[in-house]
């Protein structure tokens, strides 16, 4: 599967739409808006630059994709008011893979124009110009030294590719059943994951550090896992149930069994350790900041039943499966899905896991 042409959020404004199921993120958002306020203004005291660059990676669309562009705008803005300075103009890139929904984002924009006007502290309008970069971020996609800050959420954990060591020599998927990482997979399948990280996340951090300016602020939001343990449950568990819902569906005859066993996620979720790793052997950043947050259902401004999880995992995951089942069992299987979280949910609760990783580029 060709993951950059496939793989988008669901597009719109209808009830599965990313942008109508995208509460848990902005949750997270919500928790860490500190930190990032933080990077942002640190940086901006330190190199008090007339113009800042911003590039969103892996922006998607719907009210979150704006909403963090806005407050750090607000915050450099309200802090040039308080030391009597000029604010900057800001330039913005919104970036995420062609097949994303740009439109909607485009559509918007008046809307957020708006609103940073009745926002703004000063008489005169803010000058914030935004436009949208199509591409994959495993690779460059900005000048040399173009870039001040970036910002990127929930993007990190989908990797470029399904890995390619799923497969055996015979060519026949060697975790069958499942789709990601699981308690029965055998270690070859956590290898190539991992494998597949770190090649992915390395790239990314030697396009970035060619990218941004010397001192430049990178904020990194990504889901994760608590310990070293690759089949934690809190990063399985939404994957191991979706599996136990096709497999339903190959046991009504709704589904073969072999499409489901050729089916895997290009999903990976690090722990704290790995990213360290990582960064450092990269060597092009410093980590200022490396925490991790857990949110449950009951964290999200009310609880969050398995109908509503089912709903904000089908639109991450519609276009895929479409794409590999076609259409006709889209319906079925989330609903079946939302059933099964359901029962799942009335034992246990779950929290999701999420990092972010605050780094400076080094002089």
């Amino acid at each position: 599967m060709d993951v950059e042409r496939v793989f988008h959020m669901k597009e719109g404004l209808g009830e599965t739409s990313y942008a109508k199921n995208s509460s848990m993120q902005k949750k997270v958002l919500d928790m860490v808006k500190h930190l990032t306020m933080d990077a942002i203004l640190d940086l901006y005291l330190t190199q008090t630059p007339q113009r800042i660059s911003i590039a969103d990676l892996g922006c998607s669309s719907g009210p979150n994709t704006l909403s963090v562009i806005r407050e750090i705008v607000g915050a450099v803005d309200e802090r040039c008011c308080e030391i009597l300075q000029p604010t900057p103009e800001f330039q913005v890139f919104l970036n995420d893979l062609s097949t994303n929904d740009f439109n909607s984002i485009f559509l918007s924009l008046p809307e957020f124009y708006s609103k940073l006007r009745k926002e703004g502290r000063r008489e005169d309008s803010l000058s914030v110009f935004i436009a949208g970069v199509p591409g994959s971020f495993y690779g460059r996609l900005f000048p040399s030294n173009s870039l001040h800050f970036i910002h990127s959420s929930f993007s990190l954990h989908w990797l470029s590719q399904v890995p390619l060591g799923l497969f055996g020599e015979d060519g026949k998927p060697i975790n069958k059943g499942k789709m990601y990482i699981s308690e029965t997979s055998p270690c070859k399948v956590i290898d190539a994951y991992f494998m597949q990280f770190q090649e992915d996340f390395m790239l990314f951090l030697k396009s970035r550090s060619e990218e941004l300016v010397s001192e430049g602020r990178m904020v990194l939001i990504l889901l994760g896992r608590r310990s070293r343990d690759h089949t934690d449950r809190a990063s399985a568990f939404y994957w191991d149930l979706l599996a136990e819902a096709f497999a339903g569906m190959v046991s009504l005859g709704e589904v073969e069994q072999d499409e489901v066993d050729s089916y895997n996620v290009h999903f990976y979720a690090p722990c704290m350790e790995e990213i360290k790793g990582i960064v450092q052997r990269e060597g092009s950043f410093t980590i200022e900041c490396l925490e991790i947050f857990e949110i449950g259902r009951n964290d999200t401004n009310g609880v969050r039943d398995g109908k509503s999880m089912a709903m904000a995992v089908r639109a991450i995951q519609e276009s895929l499966i479409r794409h590999h089942f076609g259409e006709r069992i889209i319906d079925r299987l989330f609903e079946r899905y939302g059933e099964i979280l359901d029962k799942e949910l009335a034992k246990e609760e779950i929290k999701v896991a999420s990092l972010i990783v605050v780094l400076r580029k080094s002089s």
